[in-house]
């Protein structure tokens, strides 16, 4: 861990090995994290930019206990194993190393989001298990080391800190330690910009094809991906000046054209990654169909085969009826921004 990471330093006066619960919520990138320059400290290729929602949360709560010769994950009342049980562990091995605490911890998590299907449960949860295992070990992180810590566990849970919309930094420079400090978020100031994002969920399951693995194939073997990343630096100012001036139709098209081009760099791997499912391109048909019915909607698209679209609040009810009725079996969640990563009052309080 870098010495970045010292400002996660330990909070005067307060308890070490207490209990701690957080909530975070997940974001929606609408300029894609799609590619890391380091993946052992999750150092993206490209800067991005997410809305964090005010729906689906991840509470989740860490309990340092100094008898426990391993930690114990919950996930959602069933115990985690496998790559779960281990990324989490991973993580709570950064905190001890900061806190100098070597004790083990129980973690008790509840996902109100669809974990793997491409809808950022991965980054609600880290940042909500980053908020509470930092407290639960006694750091006090600022909103900077905090992200930086949320980003170890999933790049985009550096997003997820923070409230609205968020800008992820990929920062620079080839020494680890540099990369590390650089790489954290931020929040991106939105005008009077009054949005809704419409979730369209056409298959919640798990991806066949994690994140990671098709992040890794689509970098090293697809040929549109150097353009689509240099575009997409190109994508990002135009975004952070349309969201500014809150130009919903602007921030919209820059949006859809940012994760189609994602998606086009996927299909152009070798072997292609391919989430988009039929029932996706029926969703992506009505959001045009609302288009030519003078109506802003916009889709972008995660790595999965949900579609998110961005209108304005007041459209939103007619944008979800839409969307829901383009194919069968689609679930449909409206959410607006919402707020960043934070702790709940301490029990007894």
């Amino acid at each position: 861990m870098s010495e970045e990471h010292t400002a996660l330093v330990q909070a005067p006066g307060r308890h070490r090995g207490a209990g701690a619960t957080a909530v975070a919520h997940p974001n929606i990138a609408l300029i894609k994290y799609w590619g890391k320059r380091d993946e052992e400290l999750v150092v993206p290729r490209t800067d991005s930019l997410s809305m964090t929602l005010d729906i689906l949360p991840t509470t989740t709560r860490v309990r340092v206990d100094a008898t426990a010769r391993r930690d114990e994950v919950t996930l959602g009342g069933v115990p985690a194993t496998g790559e779960a049980l281990h990324r989490i562990v991973a993580f709570l091995d950064l905190v001890r190393d900061v806190a100098r605490m070597p004790q083990r911890a129980v973690v008790d998590s509840e996902n109100t989001v669809p974990t793997g299907a491409g809808l950022a449960s991965s980054a609600s949860g880290f940042a909500a298990l980053a908020a509470a295992a930092a407290a639960a070990y006694g750091l006090d992180p600022d909103p900077t080391a905090l992200s930086r810590l949320a980003r170890r566990g999933s790049g985009s849970a550096a997003r997820s800190v923070f409230g609205g919309f968020a800008v992820w930094y990929a920062g620079s420079g080839a020494d680890p330690a540099a990369a590390d400090a650089a790489s954290y978020a931020e929040p991106v100031p939105a005008g009077d910009l009054d949005p809704a994002l419409v979730v369209a969920v056409v298959d919640a399951g798990p991806k066949a094809l994690s994140s990671r693995v098709a992040m890794r194939r689509t970098v090293n073997t697809s040929p549109l991906y150097g353009p689509w990343a240099d575009s997409s630096g190109d994508d990002l100012t135009a975004m952070r000046a349309a969201l500014l001036r809150a130009d919903l139709e602007a921030v919209g098209e820059i949006a859809e054209r940012n994760a189609l081009g994602m998606h086009a760099t996927m299909l152009a791997a070798r072997p292609a990654v391919r989430y988009l499912a039929p029932a996706t391109l029926q969703v992506l048909d009505s959001v045009l169909q609302l288009r030519r019915e003078a109506v802003a909607a916009y889709a972008t698209m995660d790595a999965g085969p949900n579609v998110k679209v961005l209108c304005r609040r007041a459209d939103a009810q007619r944008v979800a009826a839409v969307v829901r009725d383009a194919a069968a079996g689609t679930v449909v969640h409206i959410a607006r921004p919402g707020p960043g990563a934070h702790l709940l009052p301490a029990e007894g309080r």
